[in-house]
């Protein structure tokens, strides 16, 4: 079976991958050469030598930016959700000879935070807005990110920004409206036909839920790229609920029961030395 073959056999294709023969794999893609161009915005920011970075790719898909920084030295795990684009990406792996430094696994950005590893880069691009549960996973990422965060999402129009009051009477709610104000629409319906657009945050949303997750916008390479590094005094100053966090992740759960075994297995021992 011929290269084009394979790729018509694995479409249809989200990214145009440009192979060491010269195909693509979405030539006629309606956004262009989609996301070679958004790379090219991106990839000046990038540390040019990422030997020993652990990277993660949220959504990775078939796998564009998961190539580009095995490239450049990191080893990369690329999760997602649909089998299908993983199914692409491990095809693209090896015809680029990267599979010894691209790791893939079907999982929810949500499963992250019970993965007992930390990542030096976490790249999340085009997620966000499609989740009932946003913060929530830039909270488990964060927890997750050692130095650097890329990340983007469809934003309103505008960058409006102020700085924002540390706190606001009951009864001065008007201010919510200024277009300062972090806010986030919610699209009950579709948007562009796809059932899975929830959130459009604005501008100043987007930098406030970062830096609630002790995350600083360093810059902006290009639209609505954000690339932020990892403050150790924003995580100081984080007011989180541990107990929530841990409860909406599920590992409250998981340790109430390990406690509960490590209890019993003590009791079990104990009860084995015991004298009769």
């Amino acid at each position: 079976m011929t290269i084009e073959q394979e790729i018509e056999q694995l479409g249809p294709w989200f990214h145009n991958l440009h192979l060491p023969g010269g195909q693509q794999t979405a030539p006629n893609h309606f956004l262009g050469d989609f996301p070679a161009f958004k790379w090219q915005e991106l990839q000046d920011h990038i540390p040019a030598d990422l030997s020993g970075w652990q990277v993660l790719d949220v959504g990775c898909n078939a796998g564009f930016y998961s190539l580009e920084l095995a490239k450049r030295g990191a080893h990369v795990l690329g999760i997602d959700v649909d089998p299908h684009y993983l199914k692409q990406a491990q095809w693209a792996a090896r015809q680029l000879g990267l599979e010894d430094r691209i790791e893939l696994l079907q999982l929810q950005v949500y499963d992250v935070a019970r993965l007992d590893r930390q990542f030096d880069l976490v790249w999340y691009m085009g997620v966000l807005y499609h989740l009932r549960y946003p913060l929530l996973s830039l909270d488990i990422l964060s927890q997750k990110t050692r130095r650097l965060m890329v990340f983007q999402t469809l934003a309103m129009p505008g960058e409006d920004t102020q700085p924002l009051p540390d706190d606001f009477g009951l009864h001065d709610r008007q201010r919510l409206e200024e277009s300062y104000w972090p806010k986030m629409a919610f699209i009950e319906n579709k948007m562009a036909g796809d059932i899975t657009n929830w959130w459009v945050p604005n501008h100043a949303c987007i930098e406030a839920m970062l830096r609630s997750c002790g995350l600083r916008v360093s810059a902006r390479p290009g639209h609505e790229i954000y690339l932020c590094e990892v403050d150790e005094q924003l995580r100081q100053q984080q007011q989180w609920n541990q107990s929530e966090y841990l409860s909406a992740v599920g590992l409250e759960w998981q340790q109430a029961v390990q406690a509960k075994v490590a209890g019993k297995n003590r009791y079990m021992e104990e009860a084995a030395t015991r004298p009769s």
